[in-house]
């Protein structure tokens, strides 16, 4: 096993650890930082086994102190910046820390040194609360130590590595600690701008990213000739995560990248199963996630909790490798959970005779219109085909007709209708799932985890 704890010695100090804008860290850099955070956290009453909460912005300060905590013997659980203090402290009440930590504080310069040779029951603790507002902590089941073979989602070793999403944020959390722990650098951004990937991609000879499908539309909405002026001849390997990807948007990448060069991950941070595909299989099934991956199993169950036929739609439950309740642990949340231990984050989707996964959407936000069923994400991706459209989101709102009635949050710059978008629809999508709301804004829909907050706008169109 080797420990997360010895990364930052592990590798010669003079070799590339972290890039991120001006800054460029070697694994020297890390290892001397993330130790006065280890010596001061020590200091600060921390103990083995503790979570450590932090804020911190994407950057080499944020990777130093997730170190610093591992070499404690503690968790690190990082929490958005974004979050409005009333929120923070939702979230900090339910996780009771040892430490919260901002910018604000710094390493003590004479904090004294110390030895822990404990490694912490649980690598990560990552936060949630949807759109629900109810916060919960995820606390992963897996210590903060791994076998040498481990492999996460295909990064390479001694290598470099793209991580443009937020760092608190479950996916580019894990890839930027594993990608160190293999000895590769990381690339982070402050905020990913599409542009701006493809130029740090060409200059730091990027082999792997991690992305979400907001990412790879903004690179693909940018002019051909600006995407084709970079060479991106040493980027092998894009991996996307954390919501649907339109199909049409997959096709034009695997048009653009070649089908071996764009992966997918399905997976919840409670880590119940990991589903993967690649292009080249993706386009055999299109529209699937893969197949489970690490020993766990699926079960798709209906309302009443029956195992539904082979490609019918229901709710996934999955078992983990190590059984029921092996994966992970909520402080301020119960498990969606069968009496047999089957567990379910809400997704609902069908497995195919081979065992494929193909998702509709959450079960919660499925959207019945005049009774008719409509998943966001198939509307979604019919307006992502709009020119004029950058990102956007689909929920139901309550009607006093329909029951509910499917809304489109759009960014753009546009002078957009809600008429203009229907008549562009109806090549694309069925008439009873068009929009019948329409809220039009110039920022964007979802964040840089890929994620859309489902507070009700005020100002329909």
């Amino acid at each position: 096993m080797q420990s997360l704890a010895d990364v930052p010695a592990r590798y010669p100090p003079d070799r590339l650890a972290l890039v991120h804008g001006e800054a460029r860290w070697t694994f020297g850099d890390l290892d001397a930082r993330s130790l006065a955070w280890a010596r001061t956290l020590v200091a600060r009453g921390v103990v083995v086994n503790d979570l450590v909460a932090f804020s911190l912005p994407n950057g080499p300060a944020f990777i130093a102190l997730a170190f610093g905590i591992y070499r404690a013997g503690a968790t690190p659980a990082p929490i958005s910046g974004k979050l409005p203090a009333f929120e923070r402290d939702a979230v900090l009440a339910v996780m009771r820390p040892r430490l919260f930590l901002t910018l604000d504080d710094m390493p003590d310069a004479d904090a004294p040194s110390f030895a822990i040779d404990h490694v912490a029951a649980s690598w990560k603790a990552c936060t949630s609360g949807g759109s629900t507002g109810t916060p919960k902590v995820i606390v992963d089941g897996r210590s903060a130590a791994f076998p040498e073979s481990t492999d996460f989602i295909g990064i390479p070793a001694d290598a470099v590595v793209l991580v443009p999403g937020p760092l608190y944020h479950n996916a580019p959390f894990s890839a930027a600690v594993f990608a160190l722990w293999k000895g590769s650098a990381v690339i982070t951004m402050d905020r990913f701008d599409a542009a701006g990937a493809l130029a740090l991609i060409e200059r730091e000879h990027v082999a792997w990213s991690i992305m979400v499908p907001t990412m790879l539309h903004r690179i693909w909405t940018l002019p051909s000739e600006m995407r084709d002026a970079y060479d991106l001849s040493r980027w092998r390997m894009v991996v996307h995560t954390a919501a649907p990807m339109a199909r049409w948007l997959k096709h034009a990448w695997i048009d653009w990248r070649g089908p071996d060069h764009i992966w997918e991950v399905y997976g919840a941070t409670e880590g119940l199963v990991r589903c993967w595909i690649g292009g080249t299989e993706w386009l055999e099934r299109p529209g699937s996630v893969g197949r489970s991956i690490g020993g766990a199993t699926l079960r798709i169950l209906d309302e009443q909790g029956e195992e539904v036929p082979t490609g019918e739609t229901g709710e996934v439950f999955a078992m983990p490798p190590g059984g029921a309740g092996s994966s992970y642990r909520y402080i301020g949340a119960d498990r969606r959970a069968t009496a047999d231990g089957w567990e379910s984050v809400g997704d609902c989707g069908h497995v195919d005779a081979d065992g494929y996964l193909f998702l509709a959407d959450r079960r919660t936000d499925l959207i019945i219109q005049g009774g008719v069923n409509i998943w966001p994400a198939e509307v979604e991706a019919a307006l992502l085909r709009h020119p004029e459209v950058r990102s956007c989101a689909v929920y139901g709102e309550d009607d006093p007709d329909l029951g509910q009635r499917v809304h489109a949050v759009v960014e753009t710059t546009a002078p957009l209708t809600l008429e203009a978008l229907r008549n562009f629809l109806v090549e694309y999508l069925a008439r009873d799932k068009w929009p019948r709301a329409l809220t039009l804004q110039a920022t964007p829909v979802r964040d840089d985890a890929g994620k859309f907050r489902k507070i009700r706008p005020k100002a329909p169109a």
